[in-house]
């Protein structure tokens, strides 16, 4: 079985520590997903080796059942015996899973029942009119609950061309591409303004990986030849950069810690976040035994995080511990996240003492000594971390209510933080 956090209380408390140590970086929930439905998508048996057990991971898993596939769950395992055939109307929970939702609706088109999808949490609260826009091209019925979920699919999805506004994010667009290759026939999508393109580069990677092909020219249209068949074969999950981020940035502001298990040629557009530890001036080593970041005097960093919007959490821990101030632009992908991200962010700083204000689009943060003190989460599994992130050099301790918020990504966060050296009650 998944190995379970111990710290899972609605508040933890963290103390100011020095980190020190070597820990694992935990598998990554995205590819976790996306592995998850071309198991489903394949014929025959798919073995998933460092799966996250994530809440996301749980969601696709459930959906990915509902749907017809077989799967058992193994200790860092996951075997789907594929099969999309569920007798009659089906609904789908996709939790709070933007991507399982944005992925699987895609994939439900290929069925000739309908299916509903529901979620839980902000999901519910998230628009889904771009899947309504994309799916109804290509010849899908949608129904909305007033551009919100419930989302209600009916009729096949058929080959064709479409259109999609990628300014929003990369994630419907993945669902397609995994969707259209098992289409009657060839399509191809041309999209706009496509933001987190290097998401699309995990997408396409693993897509080869199970065996399928698509012609991408320079991410602004993609053809997909149809009657494709996927691959079932073992596939092994890379390390996550996006919760990895936040212990290497506590590394270099409370300490020296190693992550181990990651890919540093990795496609994860959150491998950024090198680029900003570096030119923030923290002490960096790429080694055997993995990646390490320690303590130094930091200085204030600019970063474009357009395209890695996840790293704006973690970056706002480092900015707060840098002289001067920091500018992260991209605030403009934060508003539909778990929470409203940038205010989120500015919010959990400010009670900390440390200034934060916009500019644009742009995000300034004046770094400083953080102080104690009682913040939420906002049940945003990011902005929990980043907490806790900056407690460990805080000059008090910080009470984060709402903190079980991580196991949406990172389950075993603050176990990995007390075994660096961190004191959680």
């Amino acid at each position: 079985m998944p190995k379970k956090t111990y710290f899972n209380l609605m508040n933890n408390t963290v103390n100011p520590s020095g980190l020190a140590g070597l820990t694992d970086a935990p598998p990554s929930k995205s590819l976790t997903q996306r592995a998850i439905a071309a198991g489903l998508l394949s014929g025959g048996t798919t073995v998933i080796r460092n799966a996250s057990f994530c809440n996301d991971s749980m969601a696709a898993i459930n959906m990915a059942q509902a749907l017809g596939a077989t799967i058992m769950q193994q200790e860092e395992r996951i075997n789907i015996i594929a099969g999309i055939r569920p007798a009659g109307p089906v609904t789908l929970n996709c939790g709070e899973s933007g991507l399982a939702l944005r992925m699987f609706a895609p994939v439900a088109g290929l069925l000739s029942e309908s299916v509903t999808f529901t979620g839980e949490g902000s999901l519910v609260r998230r628009p889904v009119t771009m899947i309504r826009e994309a799916l109804i091209q290509l010849g899908v019925k949608v129904e909305t609950s007033g551009g919100l979920l419930p989302l209600k699919l009916s009729g096949r999805l058929r080959p064709g061309r479409a259109f999609i506004d990628g300014s929003s994010g990369s994630q419907l667009l993945t669902g397609l591409l995994m969707a259209l290759p098992m289409a009657d026939g060839d399509s191809r999508i041309d999209v706009a303004s496509l933001t987190s393109k290097p998401y699309i580069g995990l997408t396409l990677g693993l897509l080869a990986e199970f065996g399928i092909k698509v012609e991408n020219d320079d991410y602004r249209s993609f053809i997909i030849p149809g009657r494709q068949s996927y691959r079932a074969h073992e596939y092994t999950v890379e390390g996550d950069w996006s919760g990895a981020a936040f212990l290497l940035v506590a590394g270099a502001t409370a300490g020296r810690v190693t992550v181990d298990g990651l890919n540093p040629c990795s496609l994860q557009a959150d491998r950024a976040v090198l680029q900003a530890l570096e030119e923030a001036g923290a002490g960096l080593i790429t080694g055997p035994c993995g990646i390490t970041a320690s303590r130094s005097e930091l200085k204030a960093f600019t970063f474009e995080a357009t395209d890695a919007p996840d790293l704006f959490p973690p970056l706002a821990a480092l900015a707060a511990r840098c002289e001067g101030t920091s500018r992260i632009t991209g605030v403009g992908r934060l508003r539909h996240k778990e929470s409203d991200r940038a205010e989120a962010i500015a919010e959990v700083l400010g009670a900390m003492g440390i200034r934060v204000r916009f500019s644009g689009n742009e995000m300034l943060i004046t770094g400083g000594q953080a102080k104690g003190a009682t913040v939420s989460s906002h049940n945003d599994h990011r902005i929990a971390m980043m907490a806790a992130v900056m407690a460990a050099s805080a000059a008090g301790p910080v009470t984060i209510a709402g903190a079980e918020a991580v196991s949406k990504s990172y389950p075993g966060f603050y176990d990995d933080l007390t075994r660096l050296g961190a004191v959680i009650s």
